[in-house]
């Protein structure tokens, strides 16, 4: 070991005795050797011209070159007016708080809170399902109703009893009742595509369909059992004939030659496909009769009765399925229906599309209901006559928004019940003849479209364009603009999280001339060329292609990430220049006023 040992010492005679020459040949050397490293370091990362403009043509939006990093600066502009983000007034809070009291819970009122606490049921029946047993649940049972539920949900919270007592009750009939907390099982939700809550799916042998029935426990307990069950039933006592009809708001009865057969068989599977209505069967004369068919009819016939005005409807068809459902959907509804809770799926589920609704007070009703019911007569199994009270906050209310009317002057709208919702007002008094006239009108298509809007903006000079039903054609069919368009609700969490970034990209984007940044209220206007499945629904439309359907945005939302579906779809080319800064002697550093606006009016342009 010693005589690899170099005494500390001895080191500086070491470069004692290096020669001058020698020194300045080494210094030169060394600088030469820097040089050349840098010189390759550039050539690695440098291409000439002519190759960046072949990778920007192969893609258009990898954007290697453009610095976007400004993009990505926070942002502390305030909301603009008008905004539908609502934040707390910073500057107006108390300013005697210190803030010492945030942590002081002494009087906090733990009551306040009950509203938010799920309800005490018992559901010991209801299984709870997670993603890692979801399947397993679904493979080794034949019959499985699934929830997904939101607990915050008033609605859930409300069903919650209701299914929970179904669960309990269905469990000697090999059913099981789930549930899952979508607001937790995140993967399951998108998977079978929930957009709202409560979600109701019945599984058979791990296939799906929607629980279109009523929330409550007898309801749900009705459908699974005609969806599992024979789907027939038989009468052959006088005690079994009056039970279902003193017990029954609405039934079928087939009297058959046999209660086994082809016959019974089509009225089977017709049954299958009616979810509200119980369907019986009989080959005894004299229960015929009680259910109103003539004993000597000639069989199979059929007959509907239902506890309203209308109280017989006599099948003339062609005994089977198909004919027998289309007959039961067409006529099980009363000639008018006052739109309840329990009332709507009846309405939205019928196989008849296509509905005038009546819109009145409850004051207007005794006079305009007789009205309607007569004009209903003529296009029974062509259109659902639905009433609607505008004054009953709690259902009323809610429908005449979605349709668009206010006020209380008795409205009728016609309604597709179709994918493109379009909707029809009829003018003036409402009589027999007029809605008549208009139901013709409306079965020929010969009506215009009434669309909802919201009164176009006396001034509209902001950064993001507001956008209303009567202004849409204006703004957003410009053919000359390529034009990105949200769809919003005022109360929709995700689109007050999305603006301030959207206004942030029309803010860097207002220099832009062929590029308009605009938003919609969806739940207060409409217009042929938007649909919106959900909020916020972003929607492009490229200049000189309006004709053509909206491009879906979809991806990141960030101002990069939206500007590069600019940069990529826009008809117009264009880009955005960084804004140069310059910094004053003895000044802040340019890193730090590139973040103020050159601009005057604005702290934060970039």
């Amino acid at each position: 070991m010693g005589k690899f040992f170099i005494s500390p010492r001895k080191l500086p005679s070491i470069h004692t005795h290096i020669a001058m020459p020698t020194r300045r040949r080494l210094v030169v050397s060394l600088s030469l050797a820097t040089l050349l490293l840098l010189s390759s370091f550039s050539l690695i990362h440098s291409k000439t011209p002519s190759q960046n403009n072949d990778d920007n043509n192969n893609n258009k939006d990898d954007d290697h070159d453009e610095d976007l990093s400004f993009l990505e600066e926070p942002d502390d502009i305030s909301p603009p007016p008008g905004s539908h983000l609502n934040h707390p007034d910073l500057d107006h809070l108390d300013d005697d708080d210190d803030g010492g009291d945030f942590d002081d819970f002494s009087g906090h009122d733990p009551s306040a809170d009950e509203a938010y606490k799920e309800p005490l049921v018992d559901d010991r029946d209801v299984v709870v399902l997670r993603e890692r047993n979801f399947t397993t649940v679904i493979e080794n049972n034949q019959f499985v109703m699934v929830e997904f539920y939101a607990p915050w949900c008033a609605h859930c919270q409300a069903l919650a009893p209701e299914y929970a007592a179904a669960a309990t009750e269905l469990k000697s009939d090999g059913v099981v009742l789930a549930k899952v907390d979508a607001t937790v099982e995140n993967e399951l939700a998108h998977e079978y595509d929930v957009q709202g809550f409560p979600t109701v799916f019945f599984f058979v042998d791990g296939v799906h369909k929607p629980y279109t029935g009523q929330r409550t426990k007898d309801a749900i307990v009705k459908w699974i059992r005609k969806k599992i069950g024979p789907g027939v039933y038989n009468i052959t006592t006088w005690d079994d004939a009056e039970r279902v009809l003193f017990s029954e708001s609405k039934v079928v009865l087939a009297f058959l030659d046999s209660l086994v057969g082809v016959e019974s068989d089509e009225l089977a599977a017709a049954s299958k496909l009616e979810d509200d209505v119980n369907f019986y069967q009989t080959v005894v004369p004299d229960t015929a009769r009680l259910f109103h068919i003539d004993p000597k009819a000639k069989r199979p016939a059929l007959v509907l009765l239902k506890k309203e005005e209308e109280k017989l409807n006599y099948f003339d068809g062609k005994f089977v399925r198909a004919e027998i459902a289309e007959f039961v959907s067409s006529n099980k509804l009363p000639l008018v229906t006052t739109f309840t809770r329990e009332s709507a799926p009846s309405i939205f589920g019928s196989k008849v599309k296509k509905q005038l609704l009546l819109f009145a007070t409850s004051n207007d009703t005794e006079k305009l209901v007789p009205e309607f019911k007569e004009a209903a007569k003529f296009f029974k199994g062509k259109v659902i006559f639905v009433h609607v009270e505008m004054d009953n906050e709690d259902v009323g209310k809610p429908v005449a928004d979605f349709f668009g009317i206010s006020g209380n002057t008795p409205k009728v709208v016609a309604y597709s019940g179709t994918d493109d919702g379009r909707r029809f007002l009829l003018d003036g008094e409402v009589t027999v003849d007029k809605i008549k006239a208009f139901g013709n009108d409306f079965l020929e298509d010969k009506l215009k479209p009434f669309l909802k809007s919201d009164p176009v903006p006396e001034s509209n000079d902001g950064d993001v364009k507001i956008v209303v039903g009567n202004n849409f054609d204006e703004i957003v069919l410009d053919e000359s603009k390529d034009v990105l368009l949200e769809v919003y609700a005022p109360w929709c969490g995700h689109c007050q999280a999305l603006e301030p970034t959207y206004n942030k990209l029309a803010k860097h984007l207002r220099g832009i001339e062929s590029i308009v940044i605009a938003k919609m209220d969806g739940s207060t206007n409409e217009h042929p060329r938007v649909k919106a499945d959900s909020f916020p629904t972003l929607l492009f439309y490229p200049a000189g292609k309006k004709s053509s359907d909206p491009i879906p945005v979809e991806g990141d939302r960030t101002v990069v990430a939206f500007y590069k579906f600019l940069r990529k779809h826009a008809s117009i080319p264009f880009q955005l220049k960084k804004p140069t800064s310059t910094s004053k002697p003895g000044s802040e550093s340019s890193d730090v006023k590139e973040s103020q606006a050159s601009s005057t009016d604005v702290k934060d342009e970039l």
